[in-house]
C-alpha cells in the first residue's frame, strides 16, 4: 500500500500478463477536499493543544529516499503505468477480495462478491485509474516534497473528513501493492527495487496520517467511543 538502489538496473524484463485473477487490498484518492466547515471543532488551548503537539512530535519520520532510489522508483513506475488501469484493477479487486470491511465506504462496490464481476465494473475501474494517477502525481514529484505533502495532504484529509475512512486501510493498500508489484513484474521487481518501494510506501502512509492528526481525527476517534 505501507510498504531500490542502482541507477544501473536494467527495467527491460518483459512483464508478465497481469493476473486479474488474483486481487490485492484497498485504495486511496479523491482529489477534492472537503468544505472548511467540515473541518473539527476543538480547542487549541492549553492542555488539548498540547496533547495535539505530542500527536504530531512522536510521529517517526519515515527514511528519506536518496537520489537513486527516486530514479530507481520512477524506471519502475514508468513500466507500472503503461498497464495503469489494469494494474489498479488487480490492486482494488485484491484489496476487496482479502478485506472486505473496505466495501463500506464505496457504496457502488458494497454488494460485489465475484471477482470477476468487479473487473466489469466500470465504476471500480474508474476509482482504479484515481488511485494510479494519485500515485504517478506523487511519483512524478519525488523531486519536490512540498509538492507531494500537499498532494497526499489533500488525500488525507479528504478521506478522513468527508469519506471518514479508517487511515489503517492506506497501510493494508500499500502492502497490496508492494505484492501486486512483486507478483506481476517479478524479474525486475529485484530486493533493491523492492527496499525503495518499500520506503516511498512509507513515506506515503506518514504523510496521508499526518493530515488525518492535523484535523483531529485522533480526538474525534477516542470521543465517538
Amino acid at each position: 500500500m505501507h510498504t531500490l538502489y542502482s541507477l544501473a538496473l536494467r527495467f527491460c524484463c518483459p512483464f508478465r500478463q497481469l493476473r486479474r485473477s488474483s486481487p490485492p487490498p484497498q485504495p486511496l484518492i479523491p482529489s477534492s477536499v472537503p468544505a472548511s466547515g467540515a473541518s473539527t471543532s476543538w480547542c487549541v488551548c492549553g492542555m488539548e493543544k498540547e496533547r495535539e503537539d505530542e500527536e504530531t512530535e512522536g510521529r517517526e519520520r519515515p527514511e528519506p529516499l536518496t537520489d537513486v532510489e527516486r530514479g530507481i522508483i520512477q524506471d519502475t513506475w514508468a513500466r507500472v503505468y503503461e498497464s495503469c488501469e489494469d494494474v489498479g484493477v488487480t490492486i482494488l479487486i485484491r484489496f476487496f477480495v482479502n478485506f472486505p470491511s473496505a466495501k463500506q465506504y464505496f457504496s457502488q462496490f458494497q454488494d460485489m462478491e465475484d471477482p470477476e464481476e468487479m473487473e466489469k465494473s466500470s465504476q471500480l475501474r474508474k476509482h482504479a485509474r484515481r488511485v494510479m494517477n494519485a500515485i504517478n502525481t506523487v511519483v512524478e514529484n519525488l523531486h519536490d516534497p512540498e509538492k507531494v505533502s500537499s498532494v497526499l495532504g489533500l488525500v488525507g484529509k479528504a478521506h478522513a473528513l468527508k469519506y471518514k475512512v479508517e487511515p489503517m486501510y492506506f497501510k493494508i493498500l500499500s502492502g497490496v501493492i508492494l505484492e501486486i508489484l512483486e507478483e506481476d513484474f517479478g524479474e525486475c521487481f529485484t530486493p533493491e527495487v523492492q527496499t525503495s518501494w518499500t520506503k516511498l510506501m512509507a513515506a506515503l502512509y506518514w504523510y496521508i496520517t499526518g493530515a488525518y492528526t492535523e484535523v483531529g481525527w485522533l480526538k474525534l476517534s477516542s470521543s465517538a467511543v
